[in-house]
């Protein structure tokens, strides 16, 4: 299956990254999709697009791109900076409405952890990248 121009990634790696980002962010997809005109399928999709593109982009150096604000053996959530998701828009070609409920569902993740974001922060990018192994198996 192709993700991306560049990307391309078996259906079962797909399909495992769905599940896996729906088991990771649960509710909280479920409340940005009750309020976007995006659904909650849809938007599973595009976080799982994300979580591979964002796996690729860790291998390539995603922590020189922000700040690093929490990290585990199962997840690292990072500030970044640069424009990743309107890079993640135009890689992906989603839809503007589809890219701020996939950044608004990373961001509500973030500030649950990380307290209210300062304003100087709000021109950063949120992102969660989802580092447990069963993505990647």
């Amino acid at each position: 299956m192709k993700i991306t121009r560049n990307q391309e990634v078996q259906f079962d790696e797909f399909s495992r990254a769905c599940d896996l980002v729906e088991a990771y962010f649960d509710e909280t997809i479920d409340d940005v999709a009750l309020h976007a005109p995006v659904s909650r399928r849809q938007l599973i999709a595009i976080l799982a697009r994300a979580q591979l593109s964002g796996r690729q982009f860790a291998i390539d150096g995603l922590t020189e791109q922000g700040e690093v604000v929490y990290q585990s053996s199962d997840e690292t959530l990072f500030w970044l900076d640069g424009g990743f998701w309107t890079d993640m828009r135009g890689t992906h070609h989603l839809e503007p409405d589809e890219g701020r409920a996939a950044r608004e569902v990373h961001r509500r993740l973030i500030e649950a952890l990380d307290g209210d974001v300062p304003y100087y922060n709000r021109e950063r990018d949120p992102f969660v990248l989802i580092e447990r192994f069963a993505l990647y198996e």
